[in-house]
C-alpha cells in the first residue's frame, strides 16, 4: 500500500500550461504601446520582420507580420528609438513571450533627426553629395520636368511663376509627397524622366524640379529616404530641390544640383526674366559698338603713327579746332545780329506799309467828301464814286499782293540765313559722334593737360551732358576699357 501523499494541484500538460499562459498574457495586455531601441533587426524571406525592443534594463522580442510590414510609417533599422503599438503574446515552441507589432513610429523628433543625420553622414561618405558630380543648370531650358503632387498650391505657384518670367514647356509627373509609398513614387519619377530618350515622342526635360510645400519633419520624411536621395544623385538631368519652407532641410537638398528655399524660388532659378534678357542683349549691343569704336580708334592711332613724317596731326587738329571754335563764336554772333537785323527790317516794312483797311477808310473819306460837295443826286458824282470805289478795290488787291510777296521773300531769306547758321553750328558736329569736353565753368577743354588740371569735366553729347572725372592719362596706342555701369553713372576718362 502506497502511503505517499497526493497533491491537490491539477496536473497540466506542457501544451496546456503554455496555452494558459498565452491566454493570460493576451487578456491582460490586449493593446499596448512600448518604447525602446530596435536591435537585431532582420527581414525574413517570408516578408516578416523580426527584432528585439530593448531599454537599459530589459528586452522583448518583436514581430511584424508581412501584411503590416508594408504599411509601416518608417523603415526599421538597428539603433532607432521607436514606439511600437501591438499586443503581447507567447511563442510556446520556445517558451518566450513577444510583441506582435502593427504600428511603429519614431520616438520623438530628436530620434528622427538623429536617424536623418546618421543617414546623411553615411551617404556623404559615399560621395553622393560631392559638388563635382552635380551638373550645372541650363541657362534657358526648353522643357522642364516637375515632380510633385498634382493638387495643391505648389504646382500652381511654379506654373504661374514660370509664365511670368519666361514661359516654357512643362511636364508634370504626379506623385504622392508623403505617407506610405511616397518615396518610391518620387524616385521612380526622377528615374523615369532620365529614362526618356532625346527627340522621342515625349520630350526629355532639360531640368527637373522636385517640389513640395511645407510640413512637419514627419511629413517631409519621404525626401529623406535613401531611395530618393540616390535617385537625385544619379540624375543626369540637373535637378532643383524645392521641399518645404526656407528653414526646412532634407537629404535630397544635398544630392540635388541646386536647392531652392521655396517652390516659387525654384521656378525663378529655372528660367531667367525675358525682359531682363532683352535689356542685356541691348547692353551687349552697346558694348559691341563701343568695342568697334575702340578698335577703329586703335587703327586710326596706328595710321597716325605711320604719318608722323607729315607733321604732328594733333597740333594740326588743335589749331583747326581752335579756328573752328573761333569761327563758331563769330558765326553765332553774326547769326544773332543778322537775325535781329532781319527782324527789324521786317518790322520796319510792316510799319511803313499802311494796312489795306486804313487805305480803304481814307479813300472812302475822300469819296464821301466829294459826294457831299457834288450832291447825292449828281449823276456824274455817282459815276465818279463808282470809279473811285473800283479803283480803291484794285489798289487794295495790289497792296495785298505786294504785302504777301514781301512777306514771302522775307521769310525765305530768314529761313536761308537760319539754315546757314545751323550748318555752322557745333551741334551738327556732336550729332556725328564727336564730344565737346568742357570744365566746370563751361569753358571748352582742348588738351589732355587741361583735362587733368580740370579733374571734373562735362562731356556734352548731341542729346545731353554727362559729368565725368579725369583719371590717369593713357599712353598713345593703349585703350582702357570703359567700366560698365548704369546709364547715369559718372565714368573716369
Amino acid at each position: 500500500m502506497n502511503d505517499t501523499p497526493r497533491s491537490n494541484l491539477t496536473e497540466l500538460s506542457v501544451s496546456e500550461l503554455s496555452g494558459a499562459i498565452k491566454r493570460t498574457l493576451e487578456s491582460g495586455f490586449d493593446r499596448v504601446r512600448v518604447r525602446g531601441e530596435l536591435s537585431g533587426f532582420k527581414r525574413h524571406t517570408s516578408g516578416h520582420l523580426y527584432f528585439a525592443l530593448k531599454d537599459a534594463d530589459a528586452l522583448i522580442d518583436g514581430v511584424v507580420w508581412r501584411g503590416q510590414a508594408a504599411r509601416l510609417a518608417i523603415k526599421p533599422e538597428d539603433g532607432l528609438e521607436v514606439v511600437c503599438t501591438g499586443r503581447v503574446t507567447t511563442y510556446g515552441a520556445r517558451s518566450k513571450y513577444q510583441l506582435i507589432v502593427d504600428q511603429m513610429e519614431l520616438a520623438g523628433e530628436g530620434a528622427l533627426l538623429k536617424m536623418v543625420e546618421e543617414r546623411r553622414k553615411r551617404l556623404a561618405a559615399e560621395g553622393l553629395f560631392d559638388e563635382s558630380r552635380k551638373p550645372a543648370l541650363p541657362f534657358l531650358p526648353a522643357v522642364i520636368g516637375i515632380v510633385t503632387s498634382p493638387t495643391g498650391a505648389v504646382i500652381r505657384d511654379i506654373l504661374h511663376r514660370l509664365a511670368d518670367r519666361f514661359p516654357r514647356h512643362v511636364l508634370v509627373w504626379p506623385v504622392a509627397v508623403q505617407g506610405s509609398g511616397a518615396a518610391e513614387q518620387i524616385a521612380a519619377a526622377i528615374r523615369g524622366f532620365n529614362a526618356l530618350a532625346p527627340g522621342g515622342t515625349i520630350p526629355r526635360p532639360d531640368l527637373l524640379i522636385v517640389a513640395r510645400g511645407g510640413g512637419s519633419l514627419e511629413d517631409l520624411m519621404a525626401f529623406n529616404e535613401e531611395i530618393v536621395v540616390r535617385a537625385a544623385a544619379m540624375s543626369a538631368i540637373p535637378l532643383i530641390s524645392a521641399v518645404g519652407h526656407e528653414t526646412d532641410t532634407t537629404l535630397i537638398d544635398y544630392a540635388s544640383a541646386k536647392r531652392a528655399p521655396t517652390p516659387t524660388a525654384a521656378a525663378e532659378m529655372a528660367v531667367p526674366v525675358r525682359s531682363e534678357l532683352v535689356a542685356q542683349v541691348a547692353r551687349y549691343g552697346g558694348s559691341l559698338v563701343s568695342a568697334l569704336t575702340r578698335f577703329v580708334g586703335e587703327r586710326r592711332t596706328r595710321v597716325d603713327g605711320l604719318r608722323r613724317g607729315l607733321g604732328d596731326p594733333r597740333r594740326l587738329v588743335e589749331e583747326q579746332s581752335q579756328r573752328v571754335d573761333d569761327r563758331a563764336e563769330r558765326l553765332a554772333l553774326a547769326g544773332a545780329r543778322f537775325t535781329e537785323q532781319r527782324r527789324a527790317s521786317v518790322a520796319e516794312a510792316f510799319a511803313r506799309l499802311p494796312h489795306p483797311r486804313q487805305q480803304l477808310a481814307r479813300a472812302e473819306d475822300r469819296l464821301l467828301g466829294l459826294v457831299a460837295r457834288l450832291g447825292a443826286t449828281n449823276e456824274a458824282a455817282q459815276r465818279q464814286r463808282s470809279q473811285q470805289r473800283d479803283r480803291l478795290t484794285e489798289l487794295t488787291g495790289r497792296a495785298r499782293q505786294q504785302l504777301q510777296r514781301r512777306l514771302t521773300e522775307s521769310r525765305a531769306a530768314l529761313r536761308s540765313q537760319v539754315a546757314l547758321l545751323e550748318s555752322f553750328s557745333f551741334q551738327r558736329v556732336l550729332e556725328r559722334g564727336f564730344v565737346l569736353v568742357a570744365d566746370a565753368t563751361g569753358k571748352p577743354v582742348s588738351t589732355s593737360a587741361a583735362a587733368r588740371a580740370a579733374a571734373d569735366v562735362v562731356l556734352r553729347f548731341q542729346d545731353g551732358s554727362v559729368d565725368a572725372r579725369v583719371g590717369e592719362a593713357s599712353p598713345p596706342g593703349s585703350a582702357k576699357p570703359a567700366k560698365r555701369g548704369g546709364a547715369k553713372q559718372d565714368r573716369l576718362l
